[in-house]
């Protein structure tokens, strides 16, 4: 039961991002507003749900596990609902990034609940489940979504997620309550500092395509926003109580670990987010069609993670397997460059097939790997951690993957406004075959970014899950004694 519940709650949180997404034109539509005031209803959810998070983990080792994941889960359920019933685009908005705030209750509480209700190779199993129920939960929220925003308008596809979440809420009482054994008061200083810090920066970077990266508060926000992290990294240092304890981030085999979801952010989350606005404007698909297309990639990513997972338990090795799924995701995007604006359906299918596959297997035992890294009295701290670089790096990476694509087709174009309209999927009007090969040659060089970004993680993770000297050099001693003994 405990592990239904969390799975319940950890498909809705991610289908919250891909779902929204498709109403995003008849919520303009039928609100009367377009561009900035409109993308805030995904930029809102994120910037909330990635400030919040190391805060979340915090105080479920604080205040219980089960609480906080209860009450992410009821803050969720009511801006959910907030947004079903919203008059106007900035009530949505507000509505919208309440409902961040829950899902980091949320992701933090019911991982730590996860880590410490689960041991061994259950643990193993429980984590590749909510690698499933994640990728589920971005794959299918598009599906779900466009189904009731035809049907039952927009405001159904709110109305689903409170639905789903309240179903969950319904199961926590059978989850067991755990906290840390030592329970200090939340660190209020820290918290303040690092969710205005992170807050700042992603608020920076997600503007800087719509101000223009030129502008003067781009640099003025992301520069604000770091001072305050650098600020907020000293405070931890000298709190006798941290929001952060500066030493998992110290441990470099956990730290590795953690930034293994950001890794896979440039080779997967940029495609689902920029691969269907090509298909659709360049290759002539239709939206249903560009979505059915995505299958190839979302598919082995709903069924890697168990098989993931139990090769794990039989043995295979994880500083292994992670470095090899990084690997699958760069060989993923460098062989999608073979995309085209007349390429058909099944030509792309071995590189999105290659790329889920590898995200899948990271899914399956990343995070699995990271918490067993931590002793249970941190465990929503590390969660709280983790989940902070996954959001985040998801809210920057978007924006500045965009920002890269419009900047790539300006140098095939005649303007920066023609170059926005052809990232965004129009190529309508004369000259729409040049339009398209500027399209396929942002999209082209913007996937070699990728392939280079995650090839380099991949190596960088490798070394550093690599055991320290004395521990090979204790497993060769102990090989010779073995081999002298024969």
């Amino acid at each position: 039961m405990t592990l239904t519940v969390v799975l319940l709650a950890f498909v809705t949180v991610p289908m919250s991002i891909s779902g929204a997404a498709v109403a995003l034109p008849d919520i303009g539509e039928d609100l009367h507003t377009a561009g900035a005031p409109l993308q805030w209803v995904m930029n809102a959810y994120n910037l909330t749900f990635a400030s919040f998070m190391l805060v979340a983990g915090s105080a479920a080792d604080l205040w219980g596990r089960r609480r906080t994941f209860a009450a992410g889960a009821a803050v969720f359920a009511a801006g959910s609902l907030a947004a079903v019933a919203a008059p106007g685009i900035v009530l949505l908005d507000l509505a919208r990034a309440l409902s961040g705030i829950g899902s980091a209750g949320v992701f933090a509480g019911g991982g730590a609940i996860l880590a410490t209700a689960f041991e061994g190779a259950a643990r193993t199993r429980a984590f590749a489940a909510m690698g499933s129920a994640a990728g589920f939960g971005l794959a299918a929220g598009p599906t779900l979504s466009g189904w009731l925003v035809g049907t039952l308008g927009w405001r159904a596809t709110f109305g689903l997620h409170a639905g789903l979440v309240v179903v969950a809420l319904a199961g926590v009482g059978f989850i067991a309550e755990s906290r840390a054994e030592r329970r200090p008061r939340l660190d209020a200083t820290g918290a303040a500092v690092f969710v205005a810090g992170l807050g700042l920066l992603v608020l920076g970077v997600v503007q800087g395509p719509e101000w223009g990266w030129s502008s003067p508060g781009v640099p003025a926000l992301s520069g604000a926003g770091a001072a305050l992290l650098v600020l907020f990294a000293v405070l931890q240092s000298r709190a006798a109580a941290p929001l952060l304890d500066l030493s998992l981030v110290r441990n470099r085999r956990f730290l590795a670990l953690c930034t293994v979801p950001v890794v896979t952010t440039f080779g997967f989350v940029t495609l689902l987010s920029y691969l269907p606005t090509y298909l659709v404007g360049a290759g002539g698909f239709s939206p249903q069609r560009a979505g059915t297309v995505l299958l190839w990639m979302t598919v082995p990513v709903l069924l890697a993670p168990p098989l993931a997972g139990a090769l794990v338990n039989r043995g295979a090795s994880t500083r292994l397997l992670i470095p090899s799924s990084l690997a699958m995701v760069a060989a993923g995007n460098a062989w999608l460059t073979v995309i085209g604006p007349s390429s058909s359906a099944l030509s792309i299918a071995g590189p999105l097939l290659l790329t889920g596959l590898g995200v899948g297997v990271s899914f399956g035992i990343g995070d699995g790997a990271a918490m067993s890294l931590v002793e249970p009295e941190r465990a929503g701290m590390a969660a709280g951690f983790l989940n902070t670089l996954r959001i985040g790096s998801e809210a920057i990476v978007i924006a500045v993957y965009g920002a890269v694509l419009v900047s790539l087709v300006g140098t095939r174009v005649d303007s920066r406004e023609v170059a926005a309209k052809v990232a965004a999927g129009d190529i309508s009007g004369k000259g729409s075959d040049a339009l398209a090969a500027a399209f396929t040659h942002a999209l082209h060089l913007a996937l070699y970014g990728t392939a280079a970004v995650c090839a380099v993680g991949a190596l960088v993770i490798a070394a550093a899950l690599a055991p320290p000297r004395h521990e090979r050099e204790a497993d060769e001693a102990g090989e010779a004694v073995l081999l002298g003994g024969q």
